[in-house]
C-alpha cells in the first residue's frame, strides 16, 4: 500500500480517492507519449506516495492512455480506482445509447478490466446542446439509461459527467439525473464554481456549480486546477505534452493565464509557497466540496514535485487573503 495520502469520499459513492488524482491524459502527455517504462515507473511511484485515483478517457492518445494505464497496473497488480469517460461525437450522435456500450467495451478491453469504478461522459451540456455539446434532456433520456444499464451489468460501480457548459443546464443534470461524481473547472486563476467572481472579472462564470454539486452527495473531482500548465507561469511546454493548450473556464488564452498567473508570484515571494505551482496546488485542494483534484505530468519529478505540494496542506489565511487582493476580489 502507498504512503499516507489524505483519502476524502467521492460523494455518496462509498468509493474513498486520494486528495490527489494522477491525469493520464495529452496535456501532462507522460501517458500518452512517454516511454513504458517511465510510464510504468510513473503509476508505480504514484501508488507509492499514496495516490489511489487514476484517470484516464478514450479520447486520450485515441486510446493510447488506456491501454498505458492498463499494463502499468497489470504489471504492478495494484488495485486502485480507475475512472475513463466516453466521448461522443459525429454520427455518434444519432445513437447516444450505442455509442456509450461500444465505448465502455472498447476502454474495458484497452484497460485489460472487467469494469471500471467510475464512467464519464466526457462532452459539455448546454441549452442549446450545439455539437459537440448536449442538451439535458437528451443526457436525462438517452445517456442516463444506458449509463444505469451499464450499472447493472457491473461494468462500471458509477457515473458521472465533466462540468462544462451552461451552469443552468448543469444544475438541472445535477438535481434530476442521479450521477454520482463531476469533473469540473477549479483553480486559483477562476474559484467561481464555489466562490463568486470579483466584480469586472472576465473570467467565466461558473455560479457556484462545485458548491452546489457537493451539497446534492455528488463527488466533485476539480480538473483544470493548473489551467492546463498556465499556473506554472511559464509558457513553455514539454515535448510530451500537447504543443497548445486552448483555455477551459479560464481567461482569453493561454498567454493571458500565464499572464494573470505571474502576477500572483509576490504570494511565493512572501515565502507562502516554493513556486506558483504548489501555490495552485495546495489552493485548488482546500475545499472540502471537492473530493480529488486531478493532476497530469511528463516527468516523474512533476508528479514527485505535485505530492510535496498536496503534502504541505492548506495555505494560510494570510496567503488566501493576499491572492484575493491581486485578484481584485
Amino acid at each position: 500500500m502507498g504512503a499516507r495520502m489524505e483519502q476524502r469520499q467521492l460523494g455518496r459513492t462509498g468509493i474513498a480517492v486520494s486528495i490527489l488524482g494522477y491525469g493520464c491524459g495529452a496535456i501532462g502527455g507522460l501517458m500518452v507519449k512517454g516511454s513504458a517504462a517511465e510510464q510504468d515507473r510513473a503509476i508505480g511511484r504514484a501508488i507509492d506516495q499514496g495516490i489511489t485515483y487514476f484517470d484516464t478517457a478514450a479520447a486520450y492518445g485515441d486510446g493510447v492512455s488506456e491501454r498505458n494505464l492498463g499494463r502499468a497496473l497489470r504489471a504492478l497488480r495494484a488495485k486502485v480506482i480507475v475512472g475513463t469517460k466516453v466521448r461522443i461525437r459525429g454520427e455518434q450522435r444519432g445513437d447516444i445509447a450505442g455509442s456509450i456500450a461500444r465505448s465502455i467495451e472498447e476502454s474495458l478491453a484497452r484497460l485489460s478490466r472487467d469494469s471500471v469504478d467510475v464512467f464519464h461522459l466526457h462532452e459539455p451540456i448546454t441549452a442549446a446542446g450545439a455539437p459537440p455539446a448536449f442538451t439535458p434532456g437528451q443526457i436525462l433520456d438517452e445517456a442516463l439509461p444506458a449509463l444505469g444499464r451499464l450499472q447493472e451489468q457491473g461494468k462500471i460501480r458509477c457515473y458521472g459527467f465533466t462540468g462544462l457548459g451552461d451552469a443552468a443546464a448543469l444544475r438541472r443534470v445535477l438535481a434530476e439525473g442521479g450521477f454520482a461524481s463531476a469533473q469540473m473547472p477549479y483553480n486559483i486563476l477562476n474559484p467561481s464554481g464555489i466562490t463568486p467572481l470579483p466584480p469586472g472579472s472576465t473570467m467565466p462564470d461558473l455560479g457556484g456549480v462545485i458548491r452546489d454539486a457537493a451539497a446534492g452527495g455528488v463527488g466533485v473531482m476539480a480538473i483544470r486546477i493548473l489551467a492546463g500548465g498556465a499556473l506554472s507561469g511559464s509558457e513553455a511546454r514539454s515535448p510530451l505534452g500537447v504543443p497548445k493548450v486552448e483555455p477551459i473556464a479560464s481567461g482569453a488564452s493561454y498567454a493571458a493565464d500565464v499572464a494573470a498567473a505571474q502576477r500572483l508570484m509576490p504570494v511565493v515571494e512572501a515565502g507562502h509557497a516554493a513556486d506558483l505551482v504548489e501555490l495552485a496546488l495546495r489552493f485548488a485542494a482546500m475545499p472540502a466540496a471537492i473530493s480529488t483534484v486531478l493532476v497530469g505530468t511528463s516527468s516523474i519529478a512533476e508528479l514527485d514535485h505535485a505530492v510535496a505540494a498536496i503534502g504541505k496542506g492548506h495555505l494560510s489565511a494570510e496567503a488566501l487573503a493576499m491572492i484575493a487582493a491581486l485578484r481584485g476580489d
